[in-house]
Order: C-alpha cells, then structure tokens, then sequence
C-alpha cells in the first residue's frame, strides 16, 4: 500500500514539474529572411530565456504568403507584421483576429537612399527622378506626402516597378532613389562604400513615425494563453536587451543560427539597431498610443483605407508586464 501511495505521490510530482512546461511548441513566425530585426528572438533561444520560461519556442521561417493572414488564421501564434501591413487587415467590417503586443524596433528607421551624385537632399528634389516602386498605395502616398509637404511635383517622379532585393546593385542602375529600412541596405550601403543621401520619413511627420516591424499574436492565443504570452514577451525583453548591451556577440549568435549571413554587415547592422530597438523608452517593446493612432488616422484621411480604425485597437501593452 506504501509502494502504491508513493509511486501515486512520484507520478502527481511529475505532472505537476510538467505542467510548468509548454504542452506545445509555441510559435513565432518571421515576415522575412532572418536578419538584424530578429536577433532578439535567435539570442532568447540561444541564451535559454525560453527554456527558463518554461518554454519550447519555434522560429519559423516565412509563408510563401502573408505572416499577417496567417496569424490572424490561427496558423502559428506569433508573427511579425508592420503598422502599415496590418492596417488593411483591421480597417474591415471583419478584421483579422491580431494584436501587436511589441515594437520589436522604438521608431521607423525606413526612408528613401539615393546616391549623393543624384542630388536627392531633400524630398521636393526627387521630381524629376526614377523611384523604384512595389506599387503600394500607402507606399505612394508616404512619397507622395514628403515630396508635396516639401513643394515638390510628386507627378514629375518617374515610377519604375521594381521590388529591390539589392540596393547596392540597384542604385547603380537607372533606378536613382529606393525605399529602404537603414539598419539592413542602409548598412549594407555603407559597406559598399557608396556616397548616399538619406532622407528618414519619420522626420517629415510625426504619423510617418509607424511602427516597424512589430511583434503580433492571434486574439484567440492571447485570450485563452495570456500568462504564457507574457513568458514569451519577458523572454523576448532578455533577448533584446542583451543585443543592446552586447551587439557584437547577439551578432556572431544571429550568424551562429544563420551561417549564410554576412558577419561584418550584421555586427554593422547591430551596432546601428543597439540605439534603435528601445531608444528613448524605459522598456523594450512598448507602443505610443498617440503615434498607433496619428497614423492609422493619416491613413484614414487620405482615404488609404476603407474605414477609420478605431484609437488604440490593434495594439497593447499588457503582456509586457
């Protein structure tokens, strides 16, 4: 009967060790190739702030479609999006069920490069000159605004569809300007060697200043898992925090993941992004509701989507806590 009773005692001690584990893998899908934006994620798994969690995490490479739709479909339960993408997503009479719940980088480090030959320092000076375009109507309308706000004819732009993989090559073609977010081609710019202006869109409006990239989950996932989504955001914060205090190393981690990368342009892109991924704000991750919502307004107003997004939705700050 003792033998019984300690043998029941062992199996509920060992269920309940178990139970401070995650049943199932939780996953976090990426919107692109691993880079520089992930490293937090590759640094959380190397450094075992997942495992400390009691946590197995996933790091899944990206849909041949959207990370946005797939998260809202319940097909994983972290994703990473952008302000911009998931705009269409929420501005719906049925809206994805998604949630940003953290800024992987404080601003938009995104704006247009152009070689300095070109003579590109200022927006209104793009007329005249080719831009490299993906066609995005919100991506029109940011140019669009720049150019106009600074007195320029955005119309006398020649738009040339063309969705840049290699901005080095590409800007010694017949493109003269491109979109690029600075922390990866402006790096790999710097790199190569090339003379470049820079013009930042979040210094021509405080509603260009969206938030890119950022971390999303499925409604249902937070409604039903909230305390583990706060284990993986806490996990998330070590991981950030330590690629702030130590680029170099989450570099060589990042590279130690991803072999194909390049060291030295990730160690660059690190250095860049350690100012970057919190900047002025006490804890990684959070969000400004004024800036969520002046542009999700601006959007509205220039009729970029089909009805307003109601102020704060589609954002939060409680599983930082």
């Amino acid at each position: 009967m003792k033998k019984k009773l300690m043998g029941i005692l062992v199996l509920g001690l060992l269920l309940t060790g178990c139970g401070a584990k995650s049943s199932k893998p939780v996953r976090i899908v990426l919107d692109w190739t691993p880079n520089t934006n992930h490293t937090g994620l590759y640094v959380a798994q190397e450094m075992g702030f997942f495992k400390a969690q009691g946590l197995e995490v996933e790091i899944v490479q990206p849909p041949e479609g959207s990370t946005t739709s797939l998260i809202g479909a319940g097909g994983a339960e972290f994703g990473i999006s952008f302000q911009d993408t998931m705009a269409p997503a929420l501005a719906s009479e049925h809206p994805l069920p998604i949630t940003a719940v953290a800024a992987l980088i404080q601003h938009n480090t995104s704006g247009i490069v152009s070689l300095k030959e070109k003579g590109i320092d200022a927006p209104r000076k793009m007329a005249g000159h080719t831009y490299a375009t993906w066609d995005s109507p919100i991506e029109q309308a940011i140019i669009r605004k720049i150019v106009t706000d600074d007195g320029g004819n955005y119309d006398d732009i020649k738009m040339i569809p063309n969705t840049v993989t290699d901005v080095v090559s590409a800007l010694q073609t017949d493109i003269d300007a491109v979109w690029i977010f600075k922390a990866w081609d402006g790096m790999a710019i710097q790199q190569a060697g090339l003379d470049t202006h820079f013009l930042n869109f979040a210094d021509y409006g405080q509603e260009l200043d969206f938030y890119s990239p950022v971390l999303i989950a499925n409604n249902s996932y937070l409604e039903e898992n909230g305390e583990e989504a706060k284990k993986v955001l806490k996990a998330l914060e070590e991981g950030y925090e330590f690629a702030i205090e130590n680029p170099d190393e989450a570099a060589e981690i990042l590279v130690k993941h991803v072999p194909e990368l390049d060291l030295d342009l990730i160690k660059a892109s690190q250095q860049f992004l350690a100012k970057e991924y919190k900047a002025e704000v006490a804890k990684w991750g959070t969000f400004d509701g004024t800036r969520w919502n002046q542009f999700y307004a601006w959007l509205y107003d220039n009729k970029l989507i089909d009805m307003p997004i109601a102020e704060n939705v589609g954002f939060t700050n409680d599983y930082l806590n």
